[in-house]
């Protein structure tokens, strides 16, 4: 049975200025009151620091090799890194230095822009379905505490939508999407494997070949940037311009991720495949936090199924398995709904499963 919800994609009246603005005024001597989180400081420390050594590295390349044994090699390793962490760094890809280098940059040129060049992105009548918007915070229309973050949402997929200032940005974006979109599909093929499946299951159940749903999340962060999360979407591939400033959830604890390459992407579980699983690989917490030296800038290239999709547990990973029966653990939903579901409340953790949950 389809989980039903009921979500309101209206975007609010008064949205807060623009973190940006706030920063750089004169009368500026410490964050808002606003901007803080009750529950914890406004600078909470990780308890542990996680070296990209430490959390596992998936080498990209044997992916795409015609050797069974390279192939079945990083597939394991997928299993793995899925299973224990659902949080990857992903090596060898393929995507050109100097283009995750200009992405970023036209991130940076977009949110350098006055504040008046990008007002025609700010709101619109669909709300969080709006393919192109840009704000402050996650949804300010519903929150009590606003995440200290400036944002640009664009759909680049199955429809490009981008941005047409500043200069090349829309370029940029429409290699940079079409490059990572093959990533991400050659990734989901190697997981749907890991967890038993045919290799192109995950494609075909989801509509990705000509529908899977792309969304582009750029992020300038000062201070708290992002509350406790988990992402809507299948996987999430992430980079950086080289400032720390992410903290990954691991067995309870909160772990620095530092040192991330420039040229590696940053891969996580999304609320999407846990469901898909049945939570055999679950989506993991993670936050932006506090960088007093430099701005974080961070682009995230979200992919989920299409949106028509009724995203619900496998019937091939139920049934009989080692003596015990494995029964759904989620309701199924399309992701549409979803995505309403989670965008248009307060950030909370990992709240959107709770509705699906059987």
């Amino acid at each position: 049975m389809a989980a039903q919800i009921q979500a309101s994609s209206s975007p609010s009246p008064h949205p807060p200025k623009s973190i940006k603005s706030i920063s750089r005024s004169p009368a500026l001597t410490s964050i808002p009151p606003a901007y803080i989180f009750p529950s914890s400081p406004p600078h909470p420390a990780a308890d542990q620091s996680a070296p990209v050594g430490q959390i596992p590295t998936i080498d990209f390349s044997p992916l795409l090799s015609s050797s069974p044994d390279r192939r079945s090699g990083t597939v394991a390793d997928l299993r793995a890194a899925c299973r224990d962490w659902g949080f990857f760094v992903v090596t060898n890809h393929g995507v050109p230095d100097g283009l995750i280098a200009a992405m970023i940059e036209a991130g940076r040129k977009f949110f350098e822009m006055a504040e008046e060049e990008k007002e025609e992105y700010r709101g619109g009548e669909k709300g969080v379905l709006e393919p192109i918007r840009c704000g402050t915070s996650f949804n300010s229309s519903v929150e009590k505490v606003f995440c200290w973050k400036d944002f640009l949402k664009a759909f680049v997929h199955p429809v490009f939508h981008s941005p047409s200032k500043p200069p090349g940005f829309s370029q940029v974006l429409e290699e940079y999407s079409k490059r990572t979109r093959e990533v991400a599909r050659e990734l989901l093929r190697g997981i749907s494997e890991s967890i038993g499946l045919e290799p192109d299951h995950i494609a075909k159940k989801l509509d990705l070949e000509q529908g899977m749903f792309q969304l582009l999340a750029a992020n300038p962060e000062l201070a708290m940037g992002m509350a406790p999360h988990s992402d809507h979407c299948l996987l999430t591939l992430l980079t950086q311009n080289g400032i720390d400033g992410l903290q990954v959830q691991h067995h309870g604890n909160w772990v620095d991720v530092t040192n991330l390459s420039p040229n590696s992407f940053l891969v996580n579980v999304g609320d999407q495949l846990e469901i898909l699983s049945n939570g055999k690989y679950k989506s993991v917490l993670h936050r932006a936090m506090v960088n007093r030296e430099a701005t974080r800038i961070s682009i995230a290239m979200a992919h989920g199924p299409s949106l028509d999709s009724e995203v619900a547990p496998s019937p091939e990973l139920l049934g009989e398995e080692e003596g015990t029966t494995q029964l759904p653990a989620y309701k199924g939903m399309k992701y549409r709904d979803y995505l309403l579901l989670q965008q248009s409340k307060q950030l909370d953790g990992k709240s959107g499963l709770d509705v699906v949950r059987a």
